[in-house]
């Protein structure tokens, strides 16, 4: 599970660095152009993925949809990378898009951009919903399926380190690809960075397949004799299959599912609103695609180092000392106090600020960037250790049925509500201002609402959270537990 854990996590964070030098460089592109995507493209694609995987999952069994769900992901990075992305010229309409950039307001350069490189648009698609289809629903729903909570609390830190450590491996990786000499013989691309984009891809792949494979040896090998000597002596349960529509049903008349999705939704918003602000500065000092991708990759490993040193020392620890609480409320408060310092400077460095960047040597926009990546560094590592571990032990104490269709309702659309959610609010200021800088303020306002949104959401989660484990109950879906009352608290 460890090494499955490490291939899917590598190729999420190659995946990561890479989308958004892919976007944010295009022609006639830039920062602006990402709250866009989120909301007009990721926000449908997730919404028509949720429905993809609950039809799947009541058709299928959870082997096998994993395997349809990464065909899917497979295949189309294979597609890209052979037949698209060779042809992006003739696919690309730049003479259409011109045409609705001259009549269109300025502030809709961002939304003309997606339609002008839709396979770049298609592929940051693809590329994000890999972290929410194979990384959360499916590789998590699988663990949360077959881990108690007293077993996640002893082996998701050590889960964390080897996602964490691929982090370095992902970032240096990104850092290499970047950095290669453009080499003729190569019959692919005509620079270093088109042929960074057959490497990567080839990577993804071939991770994808290795991933694969592990996952058949898992099931074969561990889970399926564990599952028939079970049903030797108990009577196999029978499956609820329920809608799309079902499942965003029970969702909302769930407290406990709520407080989960509000976690999840606030903590997109937030990294989301501060993520554009940061990738515009990126953009205005590295606007070479390849310099771009090459300080996201430095930026990637330095997450993961911090991570997986975090994950080694102190995750484990405060998880099992400490309440749930507490280890949920940690990436809260690093996302609070480092936020603020990043829109601080920004938003004074000319009250005299601007001082502090002298004193360590920096231009004022070069130390706003790197507090921006302090603060991206920081909050992502505590993402990876803290949030993810915490928010998927609070799957546990819920029946099967509700994890996972509550994990494909929450992870599935909820974390795209977030980030689409941080786009929208950024188009609706790029539309008045024009410009991601001019916008900032209104930003950082926002940016603080929804963290006191976030540390209430947490706390109201963990007194529920400590009130199931102590009794030692499952919490059954809203429906099923209509049907049948004694469902409503089935002792595990």
């Amino acid at each position: 599970m460890l090494g499955m854990f490490f291939l899917i996590v590598l190729n999420y964070n190659l995946l990561r660095t890479f989308k958004d030098s892919m976007v944010v460089t295009a022609p006639s592109s830039g920062a602006e152009v990402i709250p866009f995507i989120k909301v007009w493209a990721i926000l449908p694609s997730a919404i028509l993925l949720t429905f993809l995987f609950t039809r799947l999952a009541n058709k299928f069994n959870r082997e096998k949809v994993f395997y349809i769900m990464m065909f899917i992901f497979l295949a189309f990075f294979f597609i890209f990378t052979f037949f698209l992305f060779p042809a992006r010229d003739h696919l690309h309409p730049h003479e259409l898009a011109d045409k609705l950039q001259a009549l269109l307001p300025a502030g809709f350069k961002g939304l003309i951009a997606i339609f002008r490189n839709w396979t770049f648009t298609l592929f940051y698609v693809m590329c994000e919903l890999w972290s929410t289809a194979i990384m959360t629903v499916l590789f998590w729903g699988f663990m949360n399926e077959v881990m108690s909570v007293s077993e996640a609390k002893r082996y998701y830190g050590l889960l964390m380190i080897g996602g964490n450590a691929s982090s370095i491996l992902s970032g240096q990786i990104s850092v290499w690809f970047s950095d290669i000499t453009f080499n003729p013989l190569l019959p692919y691309g005509t620079n270093k960075w088109e042929q960074s984009i057959l490497f990567l891809n080839c990577t993804v792949v071939l991770c994808g397949i290795l991933s694969v494979a592990i996952f058949r040896w898992v099931n074969t090998r561990v889970i399926r004799p564990a599952e028939h000597i079970h049903h030797l002596t108990h009577e196999k349960p029978e499956k609820v299959k329920m809608s799309m529509r079902k499942n965003f049903s029970y969702l909302a008349k769930s407290k406990y599912l709520m407080c989960i999705a509000a976690i999840v939704l606030t903590y997109n918003l937030a990294i989301n609103l501060v993520e554009v602000v940061w990738k515009n500065q990126i953009n205005a000092l590295y606007p070479d695609p390849s310099d771009f991708q090459s300080y996201m990759g430095q930026v990637t490993t330095a997450i993961g180092i911090v991570a997986t040193l975090v994950a080694i020392f102190v995750t484990g620890n405060v998880i099992r000392r400490f309440s749930w609480t507490t280890g949920a409320m940690i990436p809260a408060a690093i996302m609070l106090i480092t936020g603020v310092g990043f829109f601080a400077f920004v938003l004074f460095q000319n009250s005299g600020l601007e001082s502090l960047a002298a004193i360590a040597g920096f231009t004022p926009m070069a130390f706003g960037l790197l507090l921006g990546s302090l603060q991206n560094i920081f909050t992502r590592a505590s993402k990876y250790t803290f949030f993810d571990a915490t928010k998927e032990i609070a799957f546990i104490p819920l029946s099967n049925e509700s994890k996972l269709k509550g994990k494909a309702a929450i992870d599935g659309v909820g974390s795209r509500l977030g980030k689409s959610g941080g786009s929208v609010i950024h188009q609706g200021l790029l539309l008045f201002f024009t410009t991601v800088s001019a916008s900032t303020p209104f930003v950082a306002i926002i940016f603080l609402a929804v963290l006191l949104i976030w540390i209430l959401s947490v706390i109201s989660l963990g007194k529920q959270f400590d009130e199931l484990v102590n009794t030692d109950a499952k919490l059954e879906i809203p429906e099923a537990a209509a049907a049948n009352p004694a469902l409503v608290n089935e002792v595990s």
